[in-house]
């Protein structure tokens, strides 16, 4: 399958940018074309980040979409997903609600880590009451800031704090920590399900294809 990964933030490193579509492409066998959108380099944090992303996104799915048989927007925040869905004729995965939709399937409560004091609409949205949180990390208020040794370092801090305070899974509400594979480290320590919405959103996008293939049957 031909996966087009739209990643909301700006970048020039190649290795960055490709990533995600690396683990999509080792763990589900996906042949992935990775892009950014422009003028972003500390990808979404906020509001007016988010707002400032969503013609950005619609725009590079509407140039990628001939080209591929899905897309995944790949950023907690969703940016453009419901723009993008209602002009482009394939499937289209937001890495923000497949993560939530995940973390759910476990059943108790959904410890959330991304950048500090903030959790993304899609997220807040879908865990509701389930949702408990602690701020995320002090040093980290921007996607970025995730690569930095201090980031890494107070992401494992928040989410041990997570687990102290009654977490019975954790869901990463920021893709920044799948570019450091922060998931597979915190499952080693934590011995809880830990939720990545890169994984999370190949995994919907799975289940979204062979639904609309069983439809069309």
């Amino acid at each position: 399958m031909r996966v087009g990964v739209i990643r909301a933030l700006t970048t020039s490193d190649r290795r960055l940018l490709n990533s995600h579509g690396k683990l999509l492409q080792e763990s589900f066998g996906f042949d992935v074309t990775s892009r950014c959108i422009q003028g972003q380099p500390s990808g979404v944090f906020n509001e007016e980040s988010l707002r400032a992303a969503v013609p950005k996104v619609v725009d590079l799915a509407l140039e990628m979409a001939g080209d591929v048989d899905a897309l995944i927007v790949s950023c907690a925040a969703d940016p453009g997903l419901a723009e993008v869905r209602s002009v482009v004729g394939i499937p289209v995965i937001g890495a923000g609600s497949a993560a939530a939709a995940a973390a759910l399937s476990f059943g108790g409560r959904v410890g959330v880590l991304g950048l500090r004091q903030s959790v993304p609409g899609p997220i807040s949205a879908a865990l509701g009451d389930r949702m408990l949180l602690i701020d995320g990390p002090e040093s980290v208020e921007t996607p970025e800031g995730f690569l930095m040794p201090t980031g890494i370092f107070d992401s494992l801090s928040a989410a041990h704090m997570l687990v102290d305070a009654g977490a019975d899974v954790i869901v990463e509400a920021s893709t920044g920590l799948t570019s450091i594979g922060m998931a597979d480290v915190l499952r080693r320590r934590l011995g809880i399900p830990v939720v990545d919405p890169v994984m999370a959103a190949g995994s919907m996008l799975i289940s979204a294809v062979a639904a609309r293939e069983l439809h069309a049957a």
